[in-house]
C-alpha cells in the first residue's frame, strides 16, 4: 500500500477527513439516516432498506465502523448496528466548528 503522507498534517485535520470519508457515500449517509429513523439497534434488515446487495452494505458498515460512527453489537447469529452516540456528538462538533472557520474573505 502507497504511502499516505496522513503524518504530514495535523491530528485534527487528519480527525476531520477521516469523518469526513466515512460520511463521503450516499450508501452510508442512508444507512445513518435508517439507524437516525429506526432510533435503535438495527439487526439485518438494511438489504430489506437499501436497493444495495448484503456485501456492498457490510464495506459500507465496515467503513462507519471504522470511522467509529456506528458500533455493532453480536446478537445470536446477526449483527446488530447502533450510531455510537459519543462518537457521533463528537463528529458534529468537529464538523460544525470546521465550517465556522470560514469568514467570507472573498
Amino acid at each position: 500500500m502507497g504511502f499516505s503522507k496522513k503524518e504530514l498534517f495535523t491530528s485534527s485535520q487528519n480527525h476531520i477527513a477521516q469523518i469526513a470519508k466515512a460520511l463521503s457515500h450516499p450508501a452510508r449517509i442512508a444507512i445513518l439516516e435508517h439507524l437516525i429513523e429506526k432510533n435503535a439497534c438495527v439487526c439485518g434488515d438494511l438489504v430489506d432498506e437499501l436497493p444495495l446487495s448484503q456485501s456492498t452494505i457490510s464495506q459500507h458498515l465496515k467503513e462507519l465502523k471504522k470511522a467509529g460512527i456506528i458500533h455493532g453489537e453480536i446478537s445470536g447469529t446477526s449483527v446488530c448496528y447502533c450510531i455510537n452516540p459519543k462518537i457521533w456528538e463528537n463528529a458534529k462538533v468537529v464538523l460544525k466548528n470546521f465550517f465556522e472557520e470560514f469568514n467570507n474573505c472573498c
